[in-house]
């Protein structure tokens, strides 16, 4: 029998990793996975794994007629840092070879916890007016709009860590970056720069939609976490609802001031298409940096978000809609970033999410607020447009991850050891039990 300092120990451990991938913008079901084979592989082969959104709680009874162990943990900060994402989803792996002891693997996670990062920080805001640049360029902009943009995601950057700083909550922070944007984009209306402001605030808007949470919303309501899935969304559209907020106060600073900074995008033609991926490519390669991911997955980033963009393009082309071009650019992002994070040794989700970000419906958001503002109805179909296209892509890149995995195993047997589409973690959720 195990003896209670080793559950004790073994719990707080597993606790312990399922914060951190939880904290960083895991799924519920790649959370509970991970930790049911942590427990599994060191001797607790009948330990109860509960996920919410801001609860990890771990039991385990020894024997029938004792009392069982209970360790809960509280999720208390979120964010997104790849580094560390990758790093534990190493150690889980190692520990599950059995190329690491419980200690090893205590002292290795506390270390990841406790270490900061190389990248200065100005770094960090620089590549986030790089995400604004590459979306301009994406969405047609001349080298003057995508300088602007450049500098307007760059402050927005900082606003919003000035504010996290003094912990004014997540909502003002994307209020303060919507309403900078569309100031941005007035002032440059104001002036005789022969450029489209709209532009500017599309690029701020997609800048702010990129650390949302739509994959793992969805992911969980998927695969049956609908109270975490409904947490996970309530966020999603509280945080965009402050962005709706930020981007109609500029706009009401605009028409009182009588500027017009109206959307009115050029028709797009195959001329553009090499220029639109290039964008895709930077915007997606900059966001990976701006998350802390490992340098070696940039290029393969930057790749499959420029032929994402591509294939997004051409599907619209069609004239299959924008929630149909979305699907079929993010089944293709989960196909091939399924393959690609092996031999990047990277979890699937640090790909994904990076791929995603210059597709996300940021035109249709300030579509639809410009149109309201206007007093025009129809703004509100633009808004659900938004809405489909962000569903669109979050679906599909689970989906494509569902039709990656057979094609790399046999059907019958995966069926069996997985419990949906792993983007983190180790893909078999039992181990070779520890002697």
């Amino acid at each position: 029998m195990t003896e209670p300092k080793e559950i004790y120990r073994t719990l707080d451990f597993a606790l312990r990793v399922g914060e951190m991938l939880l904290s960083n913008g895991a799924g519920a079901p790649d959370v509970e996975a991970t930790m049911r084979s942590i427990t599994h592989h060191l001797g607790l082969r009948s330990a109860v794994v509960d996920v919410t959104f801001i609860t990890l709680t771990l039991s385990y009874q020894p024997v029938v007629d004792e009392p069982a162990i209970i360790q809960t943990r509280h999720v208390t900060q979120r964010g997104i840092d790849y580094e560390d994402l990758t790093a534990v989803d190493h150690l889980v792996t190692n520990l599950l070879l059995g190329a690491l002891t419980l200690e090893q693997a205590r002292s290795r996670l506390a270390r990841i916890a406790s270490t900061g990062h190389s990248t200065p920080r100005w770094a960090i805001s620089l590549s986030w007016g790089f995400i604004g640049a590459g979306v301009a360029t994406l969405l047609g902009g001349d080298w003057i709009v995508v300088l602007i943009a450049f500098v307007a995601s760059t402050l927005v950057e900082i606003i919003q860590r000035f504010l996290a700083k003094r912990r004014f909550p997540f909502f003002y922070q994307q209020v303060a970056g919507g309403l900078l944007a569309t100031l941005i984009a007035v002032g440059v209306a104001a002036t005789d720069i022969p450029v489209d402001p709209s532009l500017v605030v599309t690029a701020s808007i997609v800048m702010l939609l990129a650390g949302l949470g739509f994959i793992g919303a969805v992911q969980d309501a998927i695969t049956g976490f609908y109270i975490t899935a409904g947490a996970r969304l309530l966020e999603v559209m509280v945080a965009t609802a402050g962005i709706i907020v930020g981007v109609s106060g500029g706009l009401a600073v605009a028409n009182s001031l009588g500027v017009d900074i109206a959307l009115d995008p050029g028709a797009s033609t195959w001329s553009h298409l090499p220029l639109m991926a290039l964008g895709a490519a930077v915007a997606a390669s900059a966001f990976a940096f701006s998350a802390y991911a490992p340098a070696r997955v940039l290029l393969p980033i930057a790749v499959i978000g420029g032929l994402a963009a591509a294939l997004y393009f051409f599907i619209d082309m069609q004239g299959l809609g924008r929630a149909w071009a979305a699907a079929t650019a993010s089944i293709a992002i989960g196909v091939v970033s399924f393959t690609v994070a092996r031999w990047v040794r990277v979890p699937p989700l640090v790909i994904i999410v990076s791929a995603i970000v210059p597709l996300l419906p940021g035109l249709s958001i300030y579509r639809a607020l410009s149109l309201m503002s206007d007093g025009d109805s129809t703004g509100i179909l633009a808004l659900v447009t938004a809405a489909a296209v962000a569903i669109s892509l979050a679906s599909g890149v689970l989906l494509g991850e569902y039709l990656a995995q057979p094609i790399r195993h046999e059907a019958r047997r995966l069926e069996q050891r997985l419990a949906g589409p792993r983007l983190v973690g180790p893909r078999r959720l039992k181990t070779k039990r520890k002697p």
